[in-house]
């Protein structure tokens, strides 16, 4: 089905949030919760020792709600941490460096980690996140190391002339994420058309009988294993692709990409009718014959 990309013009509108995890346990941590905003990129996260929905609600109401105000929708897998009690009452409230190779160490550097993604350059947004966010570079150690120019400028203490510096700072800044906005746009558009031209267009209709791709097939020893489990009953055809299936045996609905589809062709069933029998014996001789 052709791609349905997801454009935003404000930062932290729309964030994604998930659990990675469960890595090796590292000082009693065991995952990363991470939010990532769809416009700019900046991800907030933090190591975790579980991934329940209290350590969800804390570091919703903590690190986003209180540092850059509550987004008009997050989306999430709908798992139990992110669908529950707790999480509805608060969303109600709102209205809405290299590691070293030892892997039990992650903990100390996921800092480091997610401090490198928000200062590094994004293709689709033709600048990094920080510089969306904040409306200027991020000032690096190795600037100071060879003296850049704010490294070695003086401060300026003109009041008058600051202030008018200051609000073409501000002018500058709604420009850069407006420009960001149409980076990513066009990025993604670019993205869509390859992805469009690589796939087959595919029509269906409810009641018809499909077969689904299986993409666990790898877990399956044999080679003789079919690569398609059905047939199964279109329900519903959905918007951007989606199909809902049922299953003829269970009657169980289910909710499937429609390129893992395809449409199921039942045999011809045999009509019943007069058979000519054919006898397969020598013939006889006929008398008289030689």
């Amino acid at each position: 089905m052709p791609q349905q990309p997801i454009l935003f013009c404000e930062v932290f509108d729309i964030c994604r949030i998930d659990f990675m995890g469960p890595f090796p346990v590292s000082n009693g941590y065991s995952y990363i919760l991470l939010v990532v905003d769809y416009m700019s990129r900046w991800v907030e996260a933090v190591a975790t020792k579980t991934n329940d929905a209290k350590v969800v609600v804390n570091f919703l109401n903590s690190n986003i709600f209180c540092r850059f105000g509550v987004p008009k929708a997050l989306i999430s897998d709908q798992e139990s941490h992110f669908c529950n009690r707790a999480m509805s009452s608060l969303l109600e409230k709102y209205g809405v460096k290299l590691t070293n190779p030892n892997w039990k160490d992650w903990s100390r550097h996921l800092e480091d980690a997610f401090w490198a993604h928000q200062t590094a350059y994004r293709t689709p947004l033709g600048m990094s996140p920080y510089w969306i966010v904040f409306g200027k570079a991020c000032h690096l150690p190795v600037e100071l190391e060879h003296r850049a120019y704010w490294a070695v400028k003086k401060c300026n203490m003109a009041y008058d002339q600051a202030g008018e510096e200051r609000k073409l700072q501000l002018q500058e800044l709604e420009e850069l994420r407006l420009e960001a906005y149409e980076n990513s746009r066009i990025y993604k558009q670019r993205v869509k058309q390859f992805h469009d031209r690589q796939i087959l267009r595919k029509e269906f209709h409810v009641g018809q009988k499909v077969l689904l791709f299986k993409s666990r097939l790898r877990l399956i020893v044999g080679k003789l294993h079919s690569k398609w489990d059905g047939p199964f009953i279109i329900t519903k055809v959905l918007p951007y692709g989606a199909i809902e299936l049922q299953d003829e045996l269970t009657r169980n609905t289910f909710q499937v990409n429609g390129q893992q589809l395809k449409i199921f062709h039942e045999s011809p069933t045999a009509t019943v009718g007069k058979v000519e029998s054919i006898s397969l014996a020598e013939p006889a001789m006929v008398a008289g014959m030689t």
